[in-house]
């Protein structure tokens, strides 16, 4: 029987991708028998809402006028490295790669100092803006360049990231890039169609639904605008959950278009898998998406996707079959997909049942989680390198 291991996980908690599937990793990896870890400045939403035995570490730096802003990140870290020290963790786990990568890095180097006690092996995740956004900014970039190369190991949720940070750090500097593609993941028995029961309206209007945080990049103003075209002469309506900066300019578009009684405005909720089950059809617009998390989960309640083919999402989406793609800057493509969608529910039901196939058969988090698994201890069993800043 393989013995179970100590893994620290670092993550942002936030309703974002990074955030969600670093909480969902850790409550699997807890439930199969795994002590696990969880470091962070808040309690991640994913993870206060759901039971399970994971050790949740809140580490706030101290607030003191000589910082411009409370030094969490260091805080953080010094957590992580009290724990090792305590209990000793097999693995660090850091999901985004600034500033998580570098805290771990920094615990490895300190735990490397004492030869009572293995250090950690340090696992990055990236998903996307730390690499196509903050990570690839000047002011970034050869700290992210680091932090990579000098993790045991690297993964990226789609292929399309794994490419993106390949042609950013390495075919410019000729640098090792080792990336292992783990795709996100999504719980099944959670995100199921029978969960939209409750909010299902029978013979209501049709449905389409969005999750994000609003930044720019998920272009909600823009979405409001295709859906009016989409919508226009039906009494269809858009949900649209989460929050965040865009959220002024998408309500002021609604009510601009004459469309603000059909667009209901949610803000941040748990009962997602019901929202999302309850749908017809589930819209992603973003200007660049590494993999789609969101659409997954719409995918796994049966609710088919109409999406931006940007980044990793054609990994996730299939043309065709469980959702329809269009290009980026196709406002009238966007709308015309979504209102065939719309208008023939029945079309939209089976690309629905095809998307709740794919996301059983290719995304399902016993499958994804196991990946993870195998490669913790591929890295414990690997010996270890003499220089932790090649380690790899």
């Amino acid at each position: 029987m393989k013995r179970s291991l100590s893994i620290g996980i670092l993550c942002h908690p936030t309703y974002g991708g990074s955030g969600v599937v670093a909480s969902e990793l850790a409550l699997s990896l807890a439930e199969l028998g795994h002590s696990v870890h969880l470091f962070s400045h808040a309690v991640p939403p994913r993870l206060a809402r759901t039971p399970g035995s994971v050790h949740m570490h809140l580490s706030r730096g101290l607030p003191y006028p000589l910082f411009a802003s409370t030094p969490h990140d260091l805080a953080i870290t010094s957590s992580v490295l009290s724990v090792h020290r305590a209990e000793g963790l097999d693995i660090l786990h850091a999901h985004y790669a600034l500033p998580h990568a570098v805290s771990a890095f920094l615990v490895r180097s300190a735990a490397e100092t004492d030869p009572t006690l293995p250090a950690p092996r340090v696992v990055t995740t990236l998903h996307g803006t730390d690499i196509t956004i903050v990570g690839s900014d000047a002011s970034y970039s050869p700290l992210t360049q680091f932090v990579i190369a000098a993790s045991d190991a690297a993964t990226a949720v789609s292929e399309s990231l794994a490419q993106d940070t390949r042609r950013y750090f390495c075919d410019q500097t000729g640098s090792a890039c080792d990336i292992e593609v783990i795709p996100n993941f999504v719980d099944t028995d959670e995100f199921h169609p029978a969960a939209g029961e409750a909010c299902r309206t029978p013979g209501g209007p049709p449905t389409a639904v969005h999750v994000s945080n609003f930044r720019a990049v998920k272009r909600v103003p823009w979405l409001v605008d295709a859906f009016a075209r989409a919508s226009e002469g039906t009494e269809a309506r858009l949900v649209l959950i989460g929050d965040g900066p865009d959220c002024p300019a998408a309500r002021e578009r609604a009510t601009r278009l004459g469309i603000g009684e059909r667009v209901e405005f949610l803000g941040e909720r748990d009962d997602l898998p019901a929202r999302l089950a309850a749908a017809d059809v589930f819209c992603l617009a973003s200007a660049t998406e590494s993999f789609g998390l969101s659409a997954l989960e719409a995918m796994s309640s049966g609710t088919p996707v109409v999406a931006t083919r940007v980044g990793g999402v054609p990994e996730v989406v299939d043309d065709g079959r469980s959702g329809l793609l269009c290009e980026v800057d196709d406002l009238d493509g966007y709308a015309d997909r979504l209102r065939s969608l719309l208008l023939d529910t029945a079309r939209a039901s089976e690309m629905g049942a095809v998307a709740r196939r794919t996301a059983e058969e290719r995304f399902d988090r016993r499958r994804v989680v196991g990946g993870y698994e195998d490669l913790y201890r591929r890295l414990i069993a690997a010996p270890r390198a003499s220089d932790p800043a090649t380690a790899r």
